[in-house]
C-alpha cells in the first residue's frame, strides 16, 4: 500500500526561508497557501486534495489516493483522481534520470494547486531532497533565490521560465531544468542557455496520464519527445492512446474528457509516431474546418514560435462569409516582422490554412496554470 512519505532527511523551505522538516497529516482538502502547511498536512494523508476547496473531499480508496486539477485550458478545471502509487512509480524513474535524492536542492516556482509544482514538491520530499517553494516571489527575486540557495534542479513551465530569463543574472549551480505544461519555443530554449550549464528536459503529459514523452537536446525540434520509460503509445484515427503505470483512475465527480478503455487512456489529442519520436498535431476540440480542410491551430502556433520576431503566439478562428471561418495569428514580438511571418506561414501551410492576418498585442493573457488563456484572446479580438 504505497503512499507519499516525507523522507527522514527531507526538508522544505518556503519563499521567506521558513523551514519545515516533517509531515503532520491534517485535513483532506487544503488551500495551497501557505504552501508549507499544505504539504505538511497532505503528505501521509490517505486521501487529499490541494485546491478546489469548495468541492467535496476525496473519497478514500482501497489504497492511498489524491486529487489533482487540470490546467483549465479547455474550460473549468476538472478534478483528477489517482492513486499515490501512480506518481511514486515515476519518482524512482526521475531519481535515476536526474539524480534526485538526499542533498539535492529542488525548486518549484508555481502554486501547489498546479500539478507540475505539486508533483515536483512531493517527489522531492519523498526522495529526501531539499525542497524550495518559491511561489509568491517576483521573477527577479525567484532568480535571486535560486542563485543564493544554490538550487540544482528546477521544475517550471515555459511561461515561468520566460519571466525568469527576463529577470537577468546567471545560475551557475543549476544543473537541470525540467519543463512541463507546454512545449518550449526555440527562442526561449536558446535564451535558457544564458542561465548557465543546466541541461533542459521537456516533458509532454496530461493531468490524466502524467508523463507521456520526454524530450532533450537529441530530440527532433518539432517533436515532444520519445516515450517516457514504462509508457506505451498508440496513434490512430481515434487519436493518441496511452498505457502506463502512471495513469489516473478517472475524473472525480464526473465530467467529460479523456476516456479509459481496456487499460488504455484515450486522449483528445492527435499525434504521429515517427522513428520512435512523438509528433503532436493538436486537440480535437481545437480542430478547425476551412473550406473542407481540417486544420490544427497548434501546428501553426509551433511554427510561429520558431520564427524570428515572435515571442508569444496563438492561432484562432474567426467568422468568414466565404469560407465559414478563417484563422488569424495573435502575436507578441517585433511588428516589423509581419510581412515575413505571413509569407513563411503561407509557404508552410498553404493559402487556405495559413492565418489571414496578424494581430499584435503588448500583453498576454494567461491562465493560473501559466498556459495561454485562449478564451480571453478570442474575446478581445478586434472587429474587422
Amino acid at each position: 500500500m504505497e503512499s507519499f512519505l516525507w523522507h527522514p532527511v527531507a526538508r522544505a523551505v518556503d519563499a521567506r526561508g521558513t523551514v519545515c522538516e516533517g509531515a503532520v497529516p491534517g485535513a483532506a482538502v487544503l488551500p495551497d497557501r501557505p504552501a508549507l502547511a499544505a504539504l505538511q498536512s497532505a503528505i501521509g494523508h490517505p486521501a487529499f486534495r490541494i485546491g478546489a476547496t469548495e468541492a467535496p473531499p476525496p473519497e478514500p480508496g482501497r489504497v492511498p489516493v489524491f486529487e489533482t486539477l487540470t490546467g483549465g485550458t479547455s474550460g473549468t478545471p476538472k478534478r483528477i483522481r489517482r492513486t499515490q502509487a501512480s506518481w511514486i512509480a515515476s519518482f524512482a524513474v526521475n531519481a535515476r534520470l536526474f539524480g534526485i535524492g538526499p542533498g539535492t536542492r529542488v525548486a518549484v516556482l508555481g502554486r501547489l494547486v498546479h500539478s507540475l509544482a505539486l508533483y515536483g514538491a512531493v517527489e522531492a520530499l519523498h526522495l529526501g531532497a531539499e525542497l524550495h517553494l518559491l511561489d509568491g516571489l517576483r521573477p527577479d527575486r525567484q532568480r535571486a533565490a535560486l542563485a543564493a540557495r544554490r538550487v540544482s534542479l528546477l521544475y517550471a513551465t515555459p511561461a515561468q521560465l520566460r519571466l525568469l530569463t527576463e529577470a537577468g543574472g546567471a545560475l551557475p549551480d543549476l544543473r537541470h531544468i525540467v519543463v512541463g505544461g507546454s512545449k518550449l519555443d526555440p527562442g526561449l530554449r536558446a535564451v535558457l542557455a544564458a542561465l548557465g550549464p543546466a541541461r533542459v528536459t521537456e516533458f509532454y503529459g496530461a493531468a490524466e496520464a502524467s508523463f507521456i514523452a520526454m524530450a532533450d537536446e537529441t530530440t527532433p525540434p518539432d517533436s515532444v519527445g520519445r516515450p517516457y520509460p514504462g509508457v506505451e503509445l498508440r496513434c490512430d484515427t481515434d487519436g493518441l492512446s496511452v498505457r502506463s503505470p502512471y495513469l489516473a483512475e478517472g475524473y472525480a465527480g464526473g465530467g467529460a474528457g479523456a476516456e479509459w478503455r481496456d487499460g488504455w487512456l484515450h486522449l483528445d489529442e492527435f499525434a504521429e509516431l515517427r522513428d520512435g519520436a512523438l509528433f503532436l498535431r493538436g486537440r480535437a476540440g481545437r480542430r478547425v474546418k476551412i473550406a473542407d480542410q481540417s486544420v490544427f491551430p497548434e501546428e501553426i502556433e509551433l511554427a510561429l514560435l520558431g520564427l524570428p520576431g515572435v515571442t508569444r503566439a496563438a492561432v484562432l478562428p474567426v467568422a468568414d462569409g466565404l469560407r465559414g471561418q478563417v484563422l488569424v495569428a495573435v502575436v507578441v514580438g517585433d511588428r516589423a516582422a509581419e510581412p515575413a511571418i505571413l509569407q513563411a506561414l503561407r509557404a508552410a501551410f498553404g493559402p487556405l490554412a495559413a492565418p489571414r492576418r496578424v494581430i499584435w498585442r503588448d500583453s498576454w493573457p494567461e491562465l493560473p496554470s501559466g498556459k495561454t488563456d485562449l478564451a480571453a484572446l478570442a474575446w478581445d479580438l478586434p472587429d474587422d
